[in-house]
């Protein structure tokens, strides 16, 4: 039976990625895609309830239903779940226009996208990509779906992050590394600061099970994520499970 499947980003309804994975995902199931107005990176999950928020229908390659929401990537899983009340079999988020490796992956909207999915209990994959390795990622959806579908993974995990470097040497089974951009505070003009920062290597650069490694290796990176932020073991220690 064809699946119902929801695909958000956070670089905005007209970024390149989210065609790529929509081109994908019509093969699977019925698409509907919900996708920021404008680039959301950096916004995590948050949502956004202060304020009215605009949703347009828009058009959308191969004749895909598609909304326009002017929030937040965990907003549009939100729209869709919640104000479209529809329950969706899988919700894909990306591709993303660089990757989301390590301890920063949580600043990722379209992590954040696949977060609010698993709350709302839909299971779902973020896909992340190099800058100028799109299409090349593109290649390689569905070699990465099978592998989840085949090895029945969903059934020990609701969430994905999958990350794919332009050549590939097969698929890792990867952990989130050590922080993958340095920081700073850049003063522009009086009052103005930028954040800005580059990558730097990984704590253990040898280790090629951490996926901050693994896509430089030219591996595809998949990272099973769970959205608790409970320390299970010290409760167990402490007697409380």
């Amino acid at each position: 039976m064809a699946m119902n499947i929801l695909i958000t980003n956070d670089d905005g309804i007209d970024a390149v990625g989210i065609r790529l994975l929509a081109d994908f995902a019509r093969n699977l199931g019925t698409v509907t895609v919900i996708a920021p107005k404008t680039e959301q990176s950096g916004m995590s999950h948050a949502i956004d309830f202060t304020r009215p928020i605009e949703i347009k229908q828009v058009d959308f390659p191969y004749g895909i239903t598609a909304y326009s929401l002017d929030s937040t990537p965990a907003d549009c899983v939100r729209f869709a779940a919640l104000g479209l009340h529809r329950q969706y079999d899988l919700v894909l988020s990306g591709i993303n226009c660089g990757v989301n490796v390590g301890v920063d992956l949580v600043y990722s909207g379209t992590v954040g996208a696949v977060f609010e999915a698993a709350r709302l209990g839909m299971r779902s994959i973020a896909f992340s990509a190099f800058p100028d390795g799109q299409q090349e990622a593109a290649e390689h959806l569905d070699e990465v779906y099978r592998y989840i579908t085949e090895q029945r993974l969903f059934d020990e995990n609701p969430i994905f992050n999958v990350n794919i470097p332009k050549v590939s040497r097969g698929i890792r089974m990867t952990y989130q590394g050590s922080p993958y951009f340095s920081d700073a505070f850049i003063r522009k003009d009086g009052d103005l600061y930028v954040q800005e920062g580059h990558i730097i290597p990984d704590a253990c650069p040898e280790d090629e099970n951490r996926d901050t490694v693994a896509i430089h290796r030219d591996y595809i990176s998949l990272t099973p994520l769970l959205a608790t932020r409970t320390n299970m073991d010290m409760l167990k220690r402490h007697g409380v499970l």
